[in-house]
């Protein structure tokens, strides 16, 4: 019995070990959703100033054909990072990048862009408390979603999109989707 309660504290330390070196394993990127192979959440966003009243963001806005929504904010420091990919998405016209403006000042938001230029099609206002992103799942920004052109959520990519990120896994999810 004396035995027992020398072994059981060092079996209880191996086991949690294991679950820790398990952790360890993990890419702290995949984060999974709920929303996979789901609608957009229903939205109506107001487009940023100075865009037009026509370029806010919709649910019915993301459906007709592939696109990619990028959740942003110009408070946003790895938003910088990820900024001259989606610029040159954009210029080489591989799918329509839309926006969600994230717990932002929109006069801050719409300055940003100017600055750093504007590879969207559509952005939309989402204010604080930035209920929009909630619906979305959103942990953080930048966060990016493919929705296919039925509007359904088909993949997230939490963090910058890198070019190896773009090249290696989201457009050729895109271009899969395309074809369907």
């Amino acid at each position: 019995m004396r035995r027992l309660l020398y072994i059981l504290p060092v079996a209880v330390f191996a086991i949690l070990a294991l679950f820790f070196l398990k952790g360890l394993t993990l890419n702290p990127r995949d984060i999974p959703s709920v929303l996979i192979n789901r609608p957009v959440p229903e939205m109506a966003l107001a487009p940023l100033p100075g865009r037009g009243e026509t370029s806010g963001l919709t649910t019915q806005s993301l459906k007709g054909r592939v696109s990619l929504v990028n959740i942003y904010g110009s408070w946003c420091i790895s938003c910088v990072q990820e900024h001259p990919v989606l610029m040159e998405i954009k210029k080489r016209g591989d799918v329509p990048i839309h926006a969600v403006d994230w717990r932002d000042d929109p006069v801050l938001g719409a300055a940003w862009l100017k600055k750093n230029g504007d590879p969207y099609e559509r952005v939309g206002i989402d204010p604080p408390p930035g209920r929009t992103a909630v619906d979305f799942g959103v942990t953080g920004a930048p966060e990016s979603f493919i929705v296919d052109r039925d509007g359904i959520i088909r993949y997230k990519h939490v963090g910058p999109i890198s070019k190896e990120i773009w090249a290696k896994t989201l457009l050729p999810i895109i271009r899969e989707l395309e074809k369907k």
